[in-house]
């Protein structure tokens, strides 16, 4: 399947499974993608002098194959044969 960052996905396995998002960073040694907004996991960060620290949410990594490719041009109906 053919993933590139900024294609539209939904989930089709797991526990956001039904859930569309826009791929933000792949791994392509692990066969991994992270998608926007889903599969979000609690971080808990000490505080430094860059940031407060605290708990983050943030998106973690789900594997390619439980995910599939929405392409809107091949939703369009193509009318072609005799009439």
């Amino acid at each position: 399947m053919l993933l590139k960052k900024g294609l539209q996905v939904k989930i089709i396995s797991g526990k956001d499974k039904g859930k569309t998002g826009e791929i933000l960073e792949i791994n392509r040694k692990l066969n991994k993608i992270k998608i926007k907004s889903v599969n979000m996991i609690k971080r808990h960060t000490k505080p430094t002098k860059e940031n407060k620290g605290g708990i983050i949410s943030k998106e973690s990594f789900i594997h390619q194959s439980n995910v599939k490719n929405i392409d809107l041009k091949k939703t369009e109906k193509k009318t072609t044969g005799k009439k």
